[in-house]
């Protein structure tokens, strides 16, 4: 790995640069465009695809495939793609094969899995809702009105498998449905050594339960999901992060299933005063931009903090064995942004909206009542991102891209179908009838009003 001894990454000090403009330029850098894709993709999508087709074009040609061809473009896209020549036995993880992992699995990990699920548990059943019914009684006139709560029948799970391994997001989306009551859960999981044969992830699959696992992976398993193939069962709602080209299948797909977000490149931001240790900043930063991309701004109003974060980044970026991508994604996508005060720091996150807010100074509810979008929030000096990543409890799947500023992360809830249930006797109806066909003739739409005084009138 190359060493080096500087960091170019970009600095922007409002109490004298154009402040501005710099920022809207680190603002679209961030927002999400579908376009964040690397080189080496780009060839490919040529070598496969006989043109220099634009991510999205790539996006609508696998899910129309599928759509219209099945199981049989499914397997296809998954030998062009994966390079793995699947068939409709191998495609699907056996019993045999789940069962055989968790019994090789590391004792360990099996404990630990089963820690971070009791977390999952505890935090997300504390935000179920509750039924409620309100009654109105007034002689014999009766209308009762309640909130039905019931959880989706078939959720789609989308694991990650390309650089790495990730049994968290299984933990951080199929236990907050399992939670909610949703019974059927299927994973699809591209088909490399970190995904569909990857041990780790096939033993946590077992532990939770989870016996429908396919290893297929893109655009293609979004389509599957969606519409259903041979083998594959159609679902309500899909769940899990992906790269771009999942991003933009299950943009795709969205209608005719439910989808949790359309996530983007990973992201923090670091809110730091003089009270913040430089050291555990960068490794913050460092934690999100390793994903490659991903994003890592720090903004303080503390000038010295500039430069020992730049100093912690170059030497932390030296040690770390993915430190030649991280600082790739820190040039691209990183800023030390140096704020007036603290209320202009704040107005410069809300701006950028993060997933990740991590509040490092010497009374973070302070800052913390200032703010008001982020996916999720990291309170204090020894909060870093990776305890929401793998264990405290909320989910880990967030808003990106600014859309922090009108979307949620994952979490039980979103794993709910609720409905609406009205119940009038005559007496009732009878009370209601003016406003109603009153509005409803106000409207013109006088089938309406008549759907009511029909129920009205004397024998």
């Amino acid at each position: 790995m190359t060493q080096y001894s500087d960091l170019d990454i970009t600095t922007i000090d409002c109490t004298r640069d154009n402040a501005t403009a710099l920022f809207s330029e680190l603002r679209e850098k961030l927002s999400p465009r579908g376009n964040v894709v690397s080189e080496a993709g780009r060839q490919r999508t040529i070598e496969l695809f006989g043109a220099p087709l634009s991510p999205q074009e790539v996006v609508e040609k696998i899910c129309n495939d599928v759509r219209n061809k099945g199981r049989e473009a499914l397997l296809d896209y998954s030998a062009k793609l994966d390079r793995k020549q699947l068939t409709p036995d191998t495609m699907r993880v056996s019993a045999e094969e789940l069962k055989a992992a968790h019994e090789q699995a590391d004792p360990e990990y099996l404990a630990t899995l089963r820690r971070i699920r009791e977390n999952i548990i505890e935090f997300q059943s504390a935000l179920l809702p509750e039924d409620i019914k309100v009654l109105r009684e007034a002689g014999e006139s009766r209308v009762e009105l309640r909130q039905r709560y019931l959880p989706l029948k078939r959720v789609g799970v989308c694991i990650p498998g390309g650089a790495a391994a990730y049994p968290s997001t299984l933990l951080m989306t199929a236990i907050p449905a399992q939670t909610a009551g949703v019974k059927e859960i299927v994973v699809v999981v591209p088909p490399t050594d970190f995904g569909g044969y990857n041990t780790d992830i096939l033993a946590a699959c077992y532990e939770l339960g989870i016996t429908e696992i396919y290893r297929v992976g893109g655009a293609q398993a979004v389509a599957a999901l969606a519409y259903g193939v041979e083998g594959i069962e159609r679902v309500d709602k899909i769940v899990g992060p992906g790269n771009l080209f999942v991003a933009l299948a299950k943009r795709h797909v969205f209608g005719e299933v439910d989808i949790d977000s359309i996530a983007g490149p990973s992201e923090v931001i670091v809110l730091a005063d003089e009270t913040a240790n430089a050291e555990f900043i960068a490794s913050d930063l460092i934690s999100q931009a390793e994903h490659s991309p991903g994003s890592g701004v720090l903004i303080t109003w503390h000038a010295p903090l500039i430069e020992a974060v730049r100093t912690a980044l170059v030497n932390q970026l030296n040690e770390l064995p993915r430190g030649d991508l991280a600082r790739q994604s820190l040039l691209d996508y990183g800023a030390l942004i140096l704020a007036h005060d603290e209320d202009e720091a704040a107005r410069y996150t809300d701006l950028l909206a993060p997933e990740h807010l991590h509040i490092s100074t010497a009374d973070p509810d302070q800052q913390l009542a200032k703010i008001q979008n982020a996916g999720a929030i990291f309170m204090g000096h020894y909060t870093p991102v990776a305890t929401g990543d793998y264990y405290a409890g909320p989910s880990h799947v967030l808003p990106t891209g600014g859309t922090a500023r009108f979307a949620n992360g994952l979490c039980s809830i979103d794993f709910l179908k609720r409905s609406s249930v009205i119940y009038y006797n005559q007496a009732g109806l009878q009370a209601d009838a003016p406003g109603i066909t009153l509005l409803a003739e106000k409207e013109g739409l006088t089938a309406h009003a008549a759907s009511v005084t029909i129920r009205l009138q004397e024998d």
